[in-house]
């Protein structure tokens, strides 16, 4: 069982480069004589969780795709389909008036969809051995045009009506304490799921001979293969555990926002890029992915933030903040260590 210790052994860069990060945000902050006090706020944490949960699901997903020796590069076509189904079926679940309950049964029906287009696209790179980074650009491609060709057909247009957000759930007592009461209290359902699927696919993959399979299928194939495992099979479990879990990363997008965006790259605007630079710089460990999708969150949330107080930067230079913070990590991610057998097709010996 992988300890406290072990984790940051294995995580140091991941850990350095989130500590650059925020030291370096600190001293800016400094240096401009910037309110931190009214930056650094509740609310703002609590944001920034909600904006870490589409990015750290998806993050996860990739990860043991990739730990399998499989690169989903799709995962942010995944994330678009599951955003257009969640909204159009939460529309038409609800027959035009969506309510909370609706909100359930959308994100599993965009699951669902999920599920079965990762099946598809695991065939296609398995099976057939489709080039991976080209079969991922084109679900993504693919991904652009479907959001917004379903906004037309359900709603006339290519931006969906205001829908139903979810709303938090507070847990009595708890959420009264200082500060972490209203954060991990008295917050969205979803984050606090995402949470826990964080800690439970750390564990799995660490912890059981499971997750030992995934890792050796992406590090040593020919060594799982010879122990009795089918390669093949492990390796279409996580990808489309993978495709499923983006899906699922966009249904939450949806059920946060409320309403489905399809113009320009969509609503989802690069999360599933970013998710696979966080899992990159967690080191491909589900906690390193999920501190990273924090990070990413936060730098998204600062721009509203800044409005907030009423520190005038332009929109287009805050919007870049999130991108800055990959670059960054990316510069950092050139000492992680990929799977030895990324990308590389393997028949299972009968």
């Amino acid at each position: 069982m992988m300890n406290v210790a072990e984790f940051a052994k294995e995580n140091k860069i991941g850990i350095a480069g989130v500590a650059v990060l925020l030291a370096a945000a600190a001293i800016a902050a400094v240096a401009m004589d910037l309110p931190l006090g009214d930056i650094v706020t509740v609310g703002f944490v609590e944001r920034s969780f909600q904006a870490a949960t589409p990015i750290a699901l998806t993050a996860i997903g990739g990860l043991y795709a990739e730990k399998s020796g499989v690169f989903n590069i799709g995962v942010e076509g995944f994330m678009i389909f599951g955003a257009a189904t969640a909204a159009t079926m939460m529309w038409i679940i609800s027959g035009g008036d969506p309510g909370q309950s609706d909100i359930w049964l959308a994100i599993l029906a965009s699951m669902l969809v999920s599920l079965v287009l990762a099946i598809l696209f695991a065939i296609l790179m398995i099976r057939y051995e489709a080039d991976q980074i080209v079969a991922g650009l084109a679900l993504w491609f693919i991904g652009l045009g479907f959001g917004p060709f379903m906004a037309v057909l359900v709603w006339d247009s290519r931006n969906s009506p205001s829908l139903e957000s979810i709303n938090d759930l507070t847990i009595p007592v708890l959420a009264d304490i200082p500060v972490l009461g209203p954060i991990l209290f008295d917050t969205s359902p979803l984050v606090i799921a995402t949470a826990i699927l964080i800690v439970v696919a750390w564990k799995f993959l660490n912890d059981t001979k499971y997750g030992y399979w995934i890792q050796a299928a992406g590090e040593n194939p020919e060594a799982l293969d010879t122990a009795g495992v089918n390669v093949t099979r492990v390796r279409y479990a996580a990808v489309i555990f993978s495709g499923v879990m983006a899906g699922l990363g966009g249904a939450v997008l949806l059920a946060q926002a409320g309403s489905f965006t399809g113009s320009g790259q969509t609503m989802v605007g690069g999360r599933g890029w970013i998710g696979i630079v966080a899992y990159l710089f967690g080191n491909y460990n589900p906690l390193g992915a999920g501190i990273a999708a924090l990070v990413f969150g936060g730098l998204d949330m600062l721009q509203i933030q800044l409005q907030t107080v009423g520190i005038e930067v332009p929109n287009r230079l805050v919007n870049l903040f999130p991108y800055v913070g990959v670059i960054l990590v990316l510069s950092v991610w050139g000492s992680t260590r990929t799977p030895s057998a990324v990308g590389e097709s393997y028949e299972s010996e009968e």
